[in-house]
Order: C-alpha cells, then structure tokens, then sequence
C-alpha cells in the first residue's frame, strides 16, 4: 500500500523535484502541498507548486498556500536571503503557466483537518521554513500527534549555507522550529545539510535525467542544471559541477530509508545567539544529558538517491 504524506514547502528548484518525486512514486500518494514563505514569497512558491503538479500532469492534487511570513520575526526576506535564493532558486519555474488553482484553505487549517480525520496514517514531509507547522500546533494542540512521522529538511552540524552556523529553513523562522522540535510528534526525521550534500547530482547525471524523454526528467534536469550553475559560482561543492537537491532527498528516505543513514539524538534550536541565530545544536557527541528526540540523518547515499530519479522520472505521464 501506498504511504500517504502531505509536502509543506517553499517552491523553489529543489523543492519542485521534491514535489515530481514525491507526485509520481508508485510507493507514494501525494494528498496534497502546503505552500510557506521561504525561498520566495509565498505566493510565487504556490504558483511554483501549481506550475510543476500541471507540468507532470498531476494537476488533481490539491495546493493549499500558508504562512506570508515567519511567526515572530520581522526582518525576513532580507537582502542577504533574497541574494542567496537568486542563486539557485527563481521566482518563477521555467513550466507553462498553471491551469489548476490553489484552494481557499489555508495550508495551517489544511494540515489540522487532515492529519485529524486520519491521526497516524499520514506522513508530514516539510522541506521549507517551519511557519505552517508552528501555526498548526497553535490551531490544535492534538496536531503534533495525529502525524505519523515528520520529516525535515533542515538544520546544519557542519556544514552551514545562510550564516556561519545556520541552514537557511531553519534559520528563516527559528521560533517556528523551536516550536516544531518541541511538539509531540511521535517520530521526527532531520535531513540537514550535511547529509544532503552527500547526494549530489552532476552534469553528466543531468543529461541521462533529460534522456528520459519524459517532463518529469526534462524539468528536473533544466532545474538541477540551474543549481549547478549557482553552486559552481558561489558554494563550491567540493566536486566539479554538481550541486545538492536537498528537499528530493527526503522523499527518497521516505520511500528507502536505506537513502539516509540516521541516528537518534537530542537537537535544540537556537533562536537568540548573536551570531548563531537558527542554529540546529546537534548533540551528537551526547554532551548533555538531554533525552533523544529526533533522528538525524549524518550520510546520504548518492547512487540509490540518483537511481530513484531516475527511475521515477522515467514513468511518463503526459
């Protein structure tokens, strides 16, 4: 059977093959996509989200649009997220104009309705800022518990991308990941960084994506093709001409744990720290004698994330 799950995101390159992988995995029903400001204003993000559900022929899943802004601070975007996200983000994927709609509900009372008609049934995937998912535990206390698992696209042990010490979902709403982290969900999954740059995809693995003849494989290539471009200008990653697709990689845990290699450990988010503002503080050396609560993803495997791309992609649908 099928594992349900609902995406919460910030559309965004990587969050669109996010959305393709999670849309058309045959292990994978996709309910719906929540959309939160993030690597683009909120409302682009939707019209994002719509733009790629229509160009893979998905166009019946619902997209619901959340938070305009984060739930406490005040100072985001800013200059120096709005410089980054022109880097390997555009505010309007290259897909034809969207026939479908986004839907009157908001996406904070969309995910309380739904994960409470279905409590532990259904997986909560969040690759953006945390802001959808703080409202939505202030809408239901209940919330938290009604989802099976939540997974999360965030958060830095070594390897940071918006300050010294912070990855860029977590840092762009703190509070909202404090409250998350905090929140009773049963079983909480971290994909940070430096497991996702452990899955880089390469030129070469863009032209057999686009190969594939299918929309699927063409967009995603065109988009990591765009990322690579940004990295290689502006973040090296280590190895010429690839660049991470963060957000896919936990669609892909999703579907084969075997992807990530995790393990259970205490994270606390920092949300005051002059220089550490969004700050994921990983205990993984167990200095403190703060109890586990989520597990943390420290390695990807890159040939099993790039094979369920492909293979994927390759179903057409159009």
């Amino acid at each position: 059977m099928a594992r349900k799950l609902i995406l919460d995101c910030d559309t965004g390159t990587d969050d669109a093959v996010a959305i393709m992988l999670a849309a058309l995995h045959p292990d994978l029903e996709l309910l719906g996509v929540a959309t939160v400001n993030g690597n683009v204003e909120v409302a682009r993000c939707t019209n994002n989200s719509l733009r790629t559900l229509d160009w893979i022929g998905r166009g019946d899943i619902p997209v619901y649009e959340g938070l305009a802004k984060p739930i406490v601070r005040s100072d985001f975007p800013v200059p120096r997220a709005l410089k980054r996200d022109a880097k390997v983000h555009l505010a309007t994927l290259p897909f034809p104009e969207a026939r479908s709609i986004k839907q009157p509900l908001s996406a904070p009372e969309y995910l309380v309705h739904t994960f409470a008609k279905s409590p532990g049934e259904i997986v909560l995937v969040a690759v953006g800022p945390l802001s959808n998912l703080a409202a939505a535990t202030a809408l239901d206390p209940a919330f938290a518990g009604n989802v099976s698992e939540l997974i999360i696209m965030g958060g830095a042990i070594d390897k940071s991308n918006i300050t010294p010490s912070a990855e860029f979902n977590i840092w762009a709403d703190p509070e909202a990941a404090a409250v998350v982290m905090e929140a009773a969900f049963p079983k909480i999954t971290l994909v940070p960084l430096d497991a996702t740059h452990q899955a880089l995809i390469s030129l070469d693995q863009c032209a057999q994506l686009r190969a594939l003849g299918t929309n699927a494989g063409e967009a995603a290539a065109q988009l990591v093709e765009f990322r690579i471009g940004g990295y290689e200008a502006n973040q090296p990653t280590g190895v010429p001409q690839t660049a991470p697709v963060h957000d896919a990689v936990c669609i892909a845990a999703l579907v084969d744990p075997q992807v990530i290699d995790t393990k259970f450990l205490n994270v606390v988010i920092e949300t005051r720290g002059e220089y550490t503002m969004g700050r994921t503080v990983v205990d993984h050396e167990k200095r403190t004698t703060r109890a586990p609560n989520c597990h943390v993803a420290l390695n990807a495997d890159r040939a099993r994330f790039f094979d369920m791309l492909m293979t994927t992609f390759a179903k057409r649908t159009t």
